[in-house]
């Protein structure tokens, strides 16, 4: 799939949730999609989480 069909199929599921659930559901399922995709990333190996972590507690990356 390409990133725009992937793109438009979150999208898709972004508006039935704001339809159906309203704002908070809208917001859950935002939350749980980005977090879906976080980890997807990392079983791809495509996100280095101790680089994230590092980054996050203000460490210079050693690479």
């Amino acid at each position: 799939m390409t990133p725009t069909t992937i793109g438009m199929a979150a999208g898709a599921v972004l508006a039935f949730a704001a339809l159906i659930f309203g704002f908070w559901g809208f917001l859950l399922t935002l939350v749980l999609v980005l977090c879906g995709a976080v980890v997807g990333r990392i079983v791809e190996g495509k996100l280095d989480l101790r680089g994230v972590i590092d980054a996050l507690a203000g460490r210079r990356s050693s690479s």
